[in-house]
């Protein structure tokens, strides 16, 4: 065995990086992928124990903080960025401005910081320390609104700031711009259909915004009709589902169309504590509290069906728990 003061030393030339099989340097620019381009093509899991004692059901959930910003309002925001900046909306000087409960605006600041644009965000006090952690951490400037008006206070706020400053802002207003729904009606519809083989019987969202909703259920009523779809909201104006709107007490997006459900059902914020508890325990997913409402529901619906007929239910996971661990149920479970 040699010393090691008697190796031989090596001079590496870091300018020309080289392959173990002597190739080619790579093109400039195609190793790896930028990170929105991961938005989108969410895995489908399957809830097993949780549909242990209902035959013949199968109960799927589409995973979407595996999207680069950790949500389901990746889709959205990043399709209503693209279609600003095609239209010429969002060019060199203008801020991005809309009011979100938190998802969409991580979303947004996540996009804003990748592609260089700034970003203002209109939100109510109260979300979660964790969403108001992120959007500090990605550079957005925030404009917090009373707890009390809820996403409502915010949405006016936004609509006001607009109002007094068009020039320096665009204004995503994601309640009601088509962007939002059409970001499903081309993606999370055609992805679920692809991963279930065309199987799914039955499809359940949780209603903030109303965009994965309306743009999931245009699309699948296109290709097949007899698909069930379930929509699902807080069953009180006072509630603690973060992103869900209880449409008769509040303003009502302009993309909503109700006409397209099959089905309403009010969720209680306990039973989505309850649901996020044993999702976590029993499932090992820690998911947020409008994913648990979404289950909580397809499970609703679940168990009025005949037992010895066949169904498969897809709901959205919209995020993980990461954002809610400061929520006091967890420790209530």
């Amino acid at each position: 065995m040699h010393p090691v003061s008697s190796r031989q030393s090596v001079t590496i030339d870091s300018s020309t990086p080289t392959r173990s099989d002597g190739g080619p340097p790579p093109t400039a620019g195609k190793l790896g992928q930028p990170s929105l381009q991961l938005v989108g093509n969410t895995p489908l899991l399957r809830l097993e124990r949780l549909t242990r004692e209902l035959n013949s059901i199968e109960l799927l959930g589409k995973a979407e903080w595996f999207n680069p910003g950790g949500s389901v309002k990746d889709r959205a925001a990043s399709n209503i960025v693209a279609e600003a900046r095609a239209a010429g909306k969002l060019g060199p000087g203008k801020t991005l401005l809309d009011s979100t409960s938190g998802n969409t605006g991580i979303a947004y600041a996540m996009i804003g910081a990748a592609q260089g644009f700034p970003v203002t965000l209109c939100m109510p006090e109260n979300v979660s320390i964790e969403r108001k952690r992120i959007l500090h951490a990605y550079g957005a400037n925030i404009i917090y609104t009373d707890p009390s008006d809820g996403s409502d206070g915010a949405i006016r706020t936004a609509r006001e700031l607009y109002a007094k400053n068009p020039d320096k802002f665009y204004y995503a207003d994601q309640y009601s711009n088509d962007a939002n729904w059409r970001a499903h009606y081309l993606g999370t519809a055609n992805e679920i259909w692809q991963q279930t083989e065309g199987w799914i019987t039955h499809f359940v969202a949780m209603l903030g915004t109303s965009g994965t909703f309306v743009g999931t259920t245009h699309r699948l009523k296109e290709l097949n009709p007899a698909i069930r779809c379930i929509s699902l909201q807080p069953d009180s104006p006072f509630h603690g589902i973060e992103g869900a709107k209880h449409m008769a007490s509040a303003m009502i997006p302009k993309i909503y169309d109700a006409s397209l459900a099959d089905e309403d059902i009010g969720i209680a914020t306990e039973d989505a504590y309850r649901m996020a508890i044993r999702l976590a325990r029993e499932e090992g997913l820690l998911v947020g509290i409008s994913a648990a409402a979404a289950v909580a529901g397809c499970l609703q619906v679940a168990r009025r069906l005949q037992q010895d007929k066949p169904a498969v239910f897809v709901t959205i996971l919209c995020d993980s728990g990461d954002k809610y661990l400061s929520e006091r149920f967890w420790e209530e479970g």
